[in-house]
């Protein structure tokens, strides 16, 4: 994806992208809980290709923030994507819950926004509260509320930051005062 029209434009197709990334994944689930396993199957796979892309758009924008904590949480992105790929293929049974990917994949994603500048701090601290709540939700808690607490919690974080980047993009004076292409500032990893 070209830099069209300045970073803004370019934070504003990674937000689209991500939307298409909720789309798809609410789809495949609506498909497979009407019976339509084949449909939802390939939805869901359609997501999965989706949610990697959103980590590599997503560790562009914030490489001026820290290349090596992006291409970290890249990887993140990409273990918990393969382990929902297996999940897919086995019938549900992944080796590892792809949550402890997704949870440090959110959290460094908070630690990136709040370290940015080109984004509201707000969205940082909700994406790592987020991580730690997927975490949380890996733990053997009997708090009945809380695994549906943390759901809505991770669905928001990631749908405030989607929403943002598609309607506002990133500041792009400070993203490019990070270190963005076209800026004569060194980014500091």
């Amino acid at each position: 994806m070209a830099l069209h029209g300045g970073i803004r434009s370019w934070a504003r197709e990674t937000g689209l992208v991500y939307l298409l990334y909720f789309l798809t994944a609410v789809a495949g689930q609506a498909l497979l809980s009407k019976g339509f396993s084949l449909a939802g199957a390939v939805t869901n796979f359609a997501s999965v290709a989706l949610y990697i892309l959103v980590g590599i758009l997503l560790y562009r924008l914030f490489r001026p923030t820290s290349n090596v904590l992006s291409a970290i949480a890249a990887l993140f992105n990409f273990a918990g994507s393969a382990m929902t790929l297996m999940a897919l293929l086995h019938n549900g049974n992944a080796p590892v819950s792809p949550l402890l990917f997704f949870g440090m994949y959110c959290l460094l994603i908070g630690i990136l926004i709040l370290r940015s500048g080109f984004l509201p701090r707000a969205l940082g601290w909700l994406n790592a509260a987020a991580g730690i709540g997927w975490f949380l939700f890996l733990a053997p808690l009997h708090i009945h509320f809380l695994p549906v607490a943390i759901e809505i919690l991770g669905f928001v974080a990631e749908a405030v930051l989607m929403l943002w980047l598609l309607l506002k993009g990133v500041e792009e004076q400070k993203w490019l005062g990070r270190g963005g292409p076209g800026s004569r500032a060194v980014c500091a990893s």
